[in-house]
């Protein structure tokens, strides 16, 4: 089983001129995309038994998403106020006391023995005590387990900088696989070339970094040539849940070719890394050509 450990929330999304509630949440959307492709999926985040909370239970149902290390609390649901400009999603985040915002270790189960591997990223990753939790939940398990991160840096999140920063050095070098926008390299080496910021993060211990940029495709950074694999051109709704759906191909892909281990992502081939971005690249290409964060099932993969 695949454990996303990671921020959910509701996202109210512009509609008609209101706002419509849905499910969101980076980690949420890739624990949701996964599910749907068919993988063996858990998830790990507090969940409010607020209205919304039950808004974010049942497309983790529907998705056959396991939640038995889901903590309920009565702290509220975090909102992500978006906008959209030229189909590209903004946030403004209604967070302070929520029920993940608050999450501590003591949250944390002791993880089951079917928990093959772990993801965990985004906005969880920043404040505290839920950021602190997440990152000693990777260092207890990541020497045993593969283990994928994606900041999925939001600047206008980060109320201080320069401890976000400590922690992403801390965290990435327990990665195996580190994923990255342009965005996400260029905040975290302003003015360096995404390639080249990539090797930087190569350097201090994954296996590979992932460099994504939209339009442009996806790359692997790695210590053998770079893999590149294009965009699925589609029409485009918005780009809401496309990173985190794109997470969710690679992943499924790397399960599915047997090479989602500690042994497996040492010894992993170019072939096989082509093959985890062109499924993520072809799920995002789905998420995108349909309003909010709305991943492909797998029969919607068969083409």
């Amino acid at each position: 089983m695949i454990l996303c450990a990671g921020e959910s929330l509701i996202d109210m999304v512009p509609e008609n001129g209101a706002f419509r509630p849905l499910a969101g949440g980076a980690v949420y959307n890739t624990a949701i995309a996964l599910g749907r492709m068919g993988q063996d999926t858990g998830y790990l985040w507090p969940i409010s038994r607020d209205p919304f909370g039950d808004v974010i239970m049942r497309p983790l149902a529907e998705a056959g998403v396991n939640i038995d290390l889901c903590p309920r609390t009565d702290r509220l649901t975090t909102l992500a106020l978006v906008t959209l400009t030229n189909g590209e999603a903004l946030y403004s985040f209604y967070d302070e006391g929520s029920a993940g915002r608050m999450m501590t270790s003591d949250d944390i189960a002791p993880l089951p023995a079917s928990i093959s591997a772990l993801f965990a990223g985004g906005i969880s990753l920043v404040p505290n005590p839920c950021g602190a939790a997440i990152e000693a939940l990777i260092a207890q398990h990541h020497d045993r387990l593969p283990v994928m991160i994606d900041p999925n840096i939001r600047p206008f999140f980060i109320t201080d900088p320069d401890s976000y920063r400590a922690r992403l050095d801390r965290m990435l070098p327990m990665a195996d696989i580190v994923k990255l926008s342009s965005d996400d390299l260029e905040w975290l080496y302003p003015g360096v070339a995404p390639e080249e910021a990539a090797r930087k993060v190569l350097a201090t211990g994954p296996k590979m970094v992932l460099q994504t940029g939209g339009e442009a495709g996806a790359k692997a950074i790695w210590d053998g040539p770079t893999v590149s694999a294009p965009a699925v051109r589609t029409t485009v709704s918005d780009t809401i849940g496309a990173g985190d759906t794109f997470n969710a191909g690679v992943l499924a892909s790397f399960d599915r070719q047997g090479v989602l281990s500690k042994s497996g992502l040492a010894s992993v081939t170019a072939d096989q890394i082509h093959a985890a971005l062109t499924l993520g690249a072809k799920a995002a290409a789905v998420t995108v050509s349909r309003p909010g964060a709305n991943p492909p099932w797998a029969h919607e993969m068969i083409a």
